[in-house]
């Protein structure tokens, strides 16, 4: 029976599989010792470790092979006694030596009852584990709001709240290639965070602001924090308030949370977060967030690209040719700057105009980032740079698609 049960979670995902720690069937078979339970995780292992043996379990149950399974299970909960999604397969597979296993987490009622809600929050993580599992990104696509990073931007994250998953990226010269995806919690409330206090998880494009030292945080973050920038511009236009959004980890006697945990943060099992922050750098790493990505091949992304990549030419050469007039047209009546109108704004480019003196604007290190949902807009970096000189200002510009013109609503100095 428990292998019927777990052949369904595997394939058709049809999962019911989770539970908080709750003593597994006192009886053991053989001679060998049960697995020693401590209260945190004594084993340093590299990310994503955990769940591909949770995983591996799985796989060897829906194969029959509930023997290996189960000495896998063991060793798995020995080594993390706080994944209690381990535990809850663990304690299944010892029970069915005895008995039938009639549904994931077969305890008592008395027990089932105490555990509440966190029954069934731990078989809806394991039921978000096993479909990213069988829901791969299809091999070499990419999120379709990555169109074009500088080669200094050397990594990118986007989360898939929907299917409860981070994805890490490394931009190498042939474009982004995916090197490892975790599972995640997000807020409470689910997303599209509109207001302090909401427990939703913001959507949209965001950047890595800083790095916490884990001295100076509470055993509750874990093992890091990395803030992002919420709210971002478009947030702010929007009217949208609350701070404090970051990625990090759990405590020390909780290996993962349920998939909608937070008060609005994207956490991750310690193991993970420690290193992603091994590995992303501050300032420079972007960070999509979106109820599901739209995963596209690179040169989709292109061609669809080529309007917006006109209209950014387009602004160029106006300012290359020093006509402010036809620069201003770029802008949006309710462009704002750091709270300065276009009105406020404009003796800021009649001075970058009289700077240049006609020479050609070169944009380096551009990136751009396609953010869609009631509007269309375009988040830009780049470092401006007139000819003749060796350095320039890096901005960030934020473009939104008004009857199919792309135009300006911010431009600010990075």
């Amino acid at each position: 029976m428990v292998r019927l049960i777990l052949k369904t979670l595997l394939l058709a995902l049809v999962v019911s599989s989770g539970g908080s720690a709750y003593a597994v069937h006192p009886k053991r078979h053989g001679k060998s010792k049960p697995p020693v339970r401590k209260e945190v995780a004594v084993v340093k292992d590299t990310d994503g470790v955990a769940e591909a043996r949770l995983i591996e379990v799985y796989k060897l149950i829906a194969q029959a092979h509930n023997r290996e399974a189960l000495i896998k299970a063991d060793a798995l909960v020995a080594d993390y006694p706080h994944f209690q999604l381990a535990q809850l397969v663990l304690g299944d597979l010892l029970a069915a030596k005895t008995r039938p296993i009639k549904a994931f987490g077969d305890v008592s009622d008395t027990v089932a009852r105490n555990a509440g809600a966190a029954l069934a929050e731990l078989r809806e993580e394991s039921r978000q584990r096993v479909r990213a599992l069988r829901e791969r990104p299809v091999h070499g696509t990419v999120p379709s709001q990555f169109l074009a990073l500088s080669q200094k931007t050397r990594h990118a994250i986007a989360v898939d709240a929907s299917r409860s998953r981070l994805y890490l990226f490394e931009n190498t010269p042939s474009g982004l290639n995916l090197v490892a995806d975790y599972y995640i919690s997000v807020g409470k409330a689910g997303t599209a965070k509109a207001a302090e206090g909401d427990q939703r998880t913001p959507l949209g494009v965001y950047y890595i602001t800083s790095n916490l030292d884990p001295k100076s945080l509470k055993d509750f973050y874990g093992s890091g924090a990395l803030p992002i920038s919420y709210p971002n511009i478009l947030d702010a236009k929007r009217g949208k308030t609350g701070s404090g959004i970051w990625l990090h980890g759990t405590p020390p006697n909780q290996f993962s949370r349920a998939p909608q945990a937070t008060d609005g943060c994207v956490v991750l099992a310690n193991p993970d977060l420690q290193h992603i922050i091994r590995t992303v750098e501050v300032r420079s790493t972007p960070v999509v967030i979106a109820t599901q990505l739209q995963w596209v091949a690179p040169q989709s992304t292109r061609a669809a690209s080529k309007p917006f990549e006109d209209a950014l030419l387009g602004w160029r050469n106006a300012k290359t040719a020093g006509n402010l007039q036809q620069l201003l047209a770029y802008y949006t009546p309710d462009f704002n700057s750091n709270g300065k109108n276009l009105a406020q704004w404009t003796p800021t480019l009649k001075t970058e105009l009289d700077q240049t003196q006609g020479r050609t604007i070169q944009l380096k290190d551009l990136s751009y980032l396609h953010w869609t949902d009631t509007n269309d807009t375009m988040v830009v970096t780049f470092g401006e740079v007139a000819n003749g000189t060796r350095m320039g200002l890096n901005k960030r510009q934020y473009w939104i698609r008004q009857e199919n013109q792309w135009k300006i609503f911010f431009e600010g100095v990075i």
